[in-house]
C-alpha cells in the first residue's frame, strides 16, 4: 500500500502504484488509535494519485531544467569561492553554506525524482524513498535557516556601523553548525515514529507523509510549518525591513546617488523575500491543506506545482543572493576576463540617518558618516 504526499522543503512529486510499493503501516496502527483512518485516507488518496504519461513527461522536463540550472549556478558559485580569496569572508561562509546545501539537492535529490518521472514510478525502493525524503528535507531546511541567519548577519552588520572583522570566522562557523543541527533536530523524528517519510504526489518523489491523518503526523507537519518555514520568514522580514528603514533614512540626505542605493536595496529586499515566498509558501500551504483539509482535496497535479517551485530555489538562490551582489559581480567579471583577483570588499560612506557611530565607536567611515557594506551595494558602485 502506498502512502501520500508530505511537507519537505525540497519535495518533488510522483505517482506510486500499490504493486510497486509495500510501505508498512503496522507501527502507526500499533501506537495510534486513529491508524485505521490514516490507512483509509492513504487508500483514498492513492486511488486519485494517477498521473498520465504526458504529465510525467512534463514534470520530468521541468525537473531536468531545474537540475541543469541548479547544478551549473551552484557549481559556478563554488568555483568563484575556490578561485578568489577575497570572497572567503565570514559572512560569505553563510552564502557558501546555502550554495552547498542547494548543490547537495542537485546531486542527491533532483536526479532521482527526474529519473522516476521519466519512468513514471519510483526506482530505488522503500528504504531509498525514506532516505531520499530525509536527505532532501534536511538540505532544504538548512537552506531556509541559512537564509534567515544571513538576513540577521546583514542586519547586525549595518546597525553596528562597523566593518565586520574579516579574520573572525568563529561566529560564521557556529551559525553554519547551528543551521545543520537545527535541521537535523526537525528531520530525524520521522525515523523514531513522529510522522514518517514516504512517496509524495504522483509517486515519483518522497517526503514527509503530510496526507496521513494521525495525531502525531498532524502535530509534526504543523511544527515543521511553523518552525522551519514561518519562523525563518518572520526573521527575514524583520531584519530586511529594518535594513530598508535605515537605508531610506540615508537616502533622505543630499548625498549623491543615495536614491540609487535606496532603490537597489529595495529591489534586493523585495527579491529575497519574494523568492522565499514563491518557492516555499505554496508548498507549506498545500501541505497544510493536505493535512487539515478534506481527504483527496490535494491531488497529484495540485501537489506537483509547489514541489517544482520548491526545487527551483536551488538555482534562484545563487542568482539572487550571490551572483547579483557587488562583490561577486566584480569576481565574476575578473573570472570571465581571466583577470587578476579584484581588490577586497570596500565600504561606502554616506551622511548619517539618526545615529552617528556604533557602540564601540570603531567605524570604517569618518565620524558622522554611515557605513554601507558591500553586499548592500549595487554592481558597479
Amino acid at each position: 500500500m502506498s502512502h501520500p504526499p508530505p511537507l519537505t522543503p525540497q519535495g518533488a512529486t510522483i505517482v506510486v502504484e500499490s504493486r510497486n510499493f509495500n510501505f508498512s503501516t503496522q507501527d502507526s496502527s500499533a501506537t495510534n488509535p486513529n491508524a485505521s483512518d490514516s490507512v483509509r485516507d492513504s487508500l483514498v488518496y492513492s486511488e486519485k494519485s494517477e498521473l498520465s504519461r504526458t504529465g510525467h513527461t512534463v514534470v520530468a522536463v521541468f525537473l531536468g531544467v531545474i537540475l541543469l540550472l541548479g547544478f551549473i549556478s551552484n557549481f559556478f558559485v563554488l568555483l568563484l569561492f575556490a578561485r578568489f580569496q577575497v570572497l572567503r569572508t565570514p559572512i560569505n561562509l553563510i552564502l557558501l553554506n546555502i550554495s552547498v546545501s542547494d548543490m547537495l539537492v542537485c546531486i542527491f535529490g533532483t536526479p532521482f525524482s527526474f529519473a522516476a518521472s521519466l519512468y513514471g514510478r519510483w526506482l530505488i525502493g522503500d528504504q531509498g524513498c525514506k532516505w531520499y525524503g530525509f536527505a532532501n528535507t534536511l538540505f532544504g531546511i538548512v537552506s531556509l535557516v541559512s537564509l534567515a541567519v544571513l538576513s540577521y548577519e546583514r542586519y547586525s552588520t549595518i546597525l553596528s556601523y562597523t566593518k565586520a572583522d574579516p579574520s573572525d570566522y568563529k561566529k560564521a562557523w557556529l551559525a553554519i553548525a547551528g543551521a545543520w543541527l537545527y535541521s537535523l533536530v526537525w528531520t530525524m523524528p520521522p525515523f523514531f515514529g513522529w510522522s514518517s517519510y514516504g512517496p509524495e504526489g504522483p509517486g515519483t518523489i518522497c517526503s514527509v507523509q503530510w496526507h496521513q491523518r494521525s495525531s502525531g503526523n498532524i502535530s509534526y507537519v504543523t511544527c515543521l510549518f511553523i518552525f522551519c518555514l514561518l519562523l525563518p520568514l518572520l526573521l527575514m522580514v524583520i531584519c530586511y525591513g529594518k535594513i530598508l528603514f535605515f537605508i531610506r533614512g540615508v537616502a533622505k540626505t543630499n548625498q549623491l546617488s543615495a536614491h540609487r542605493r535606496e532603490t537597489h536595496v529595495l529591489v534586493m529586499v523585495v527579491s529575497m523575500v519574494s523568492c522565499y515566498l514563491l518557492c516555499w509558501m505554496p508548498y507549506g500551504v498545500v501541505a497544510l491543506l493536505a493535512t487539515f483539509g478534506q481527504v483527496g482535496l490535494v491531488g497529484p497535479t495540485t501537489s506537483i506545482v509547489p514541489s517544482i517551485l520548491a526545487k527551483s530555489s536551488t538555482f534562484l538562490n545563487p542568482i539572487i543572493y550571490i551572483l547579483l551582489n557587488n562583490q561577486f559581480y566584480r569576481c565574476f567579471l575578473a573570472f570571465m576576463s581571466c583577470g587578476s583577483e579584484p581588490t577586497g570588499s570596500h565600504t561606502l560612506c554616506t551622511l548619517p540617518s539618526s545615529r552617528v557611530t556604533g557602540p564601540n565607536g570603531n567605524s570604517p567611515c569618518p565620524r558622522g558618516a554611515w557605513y554601507i557594506p558591500w553586499y548592500m551595494q549595487a554592481p558597479g558602485q
